[in-house]
């Protein structure tokens, strides 16, 4: 998970990523290809960093031999509206390129990604 203190910039947000938090994979069935954060790593990491008066600006994770795109299964398990879903494509070990979509809509019925520029500073 992405963390950040966010703020508005001509009406979109800026979101400055000030931290990464690992969460555990609770998947079991193929863990090499499919990833689900575990619940209570999300509520641990949600509950630190309210402490710390951090947002939670979005999620990362790579695909391995595929294209930095997002999948079918990505975007029926994205449910953060408004959070940034970064994706690595990992070619044989390496990493080649990374993208990063914005989750929009208003429910589950409309919900899309939209590409978002991303600049590493």
């Amino acid at each position: 998970m992405l963390r950040s203190l966010a703020r508005p910039l001509q009406r979109r947000w800026l979101k400055d990523v000030s931290r990464i938090e690992r969460c555990g994979n609770t998947r079991d069935d193929s863990p090499h290809n499919r990833y689900n954060i575990d619940p209570r790593d999300l509520i641990r990491v949600e509950r630190e960093g309210r402490e710390r008066g951090e947002d939670m600006v979005g999620f990362y994770h790579s695909h391995p031999d595929h294209p930095a795109q997002w999948s079918p299964t990505d975007l029926a398990e994205a449910h953060w509206f408004g959070c940034s879903y970064v994706i690595t494509s990992v070619e044989k070990g390496k990493a080649v390129l990374t993208n990063s979509f914005e989750l929009t809509g208003t429910s589950e019925d409309d919900k899309k990604f939209a590409d978002e520029k991303t600049e590493i500073s």
